[in-house]
């Protein structure tokens, strides 16, 4: 079986290529792809616990760790522990972030238009139904190799 013949090749090409589009026009703006990625993640209003941005990006903690360490040096986020629950730590975006931020929701926003524009809302469609099925039987393979091991 040839890679381009596998679902993943697929997804994982195409995913690429949409985070280096997404990286070069990041860095324009003092950015990177999963900089501005992580600003989509978080409430603009309340603020995000940094405990639950990872599983919305499909990130493991540590990662998401060194991001934010380097958001907070670069101004666009702080960290402030719940005053119900002091372990609780929640993420709000600074002026700079929430200035960030805008710039993010508006180019995923223009790219997303781009496609919509460039394919028939029924082919879209079909599309989402795919990638969820992909989604919940990647979730159920996992889950079988979990306990088969």
């Amino acid at each position: 079986m040839k890679p381009s013949e596998t679902i993943d090749y697929h997804i994982k090409v195409t995913w690429h290529a949409i985070a280096n589009l997404y990286n070069m026009i990041a860095c324009e703006y003092g950015l990177t792809q999963a900089t501005g990625f992580v600003l989509l993640h978080i409430d603009n209003t309340q603020g995000s616990p940094a405990t639950s941005i990872a599983p919305l990006m499909g990130m493991k903690a540590t990662s998401l760790s060194r991001i934010l360490k380097n958001m907070e040096v670069d101004g666009l986020i702080y960290r402030k522990s719940s005053a119900n629950d002091k372990r609780l730590v929640m993420i709000h975006l600074t002026e700079e972030g929430l200035k960030k931020q805008k710039i993010a929701k508006g180019v995923v926003k223009e790219f997303n238009q781009h496609i919509e524009k460039n394919v028939d809302q029924t082919r879209l469609n079909h599309f989402y139904q795919i990638m969820e099925s992909i989604s919940a039987l990647t979730e159920e393979y996992r889950n079988m190799k979990t306990i088969s091991q």
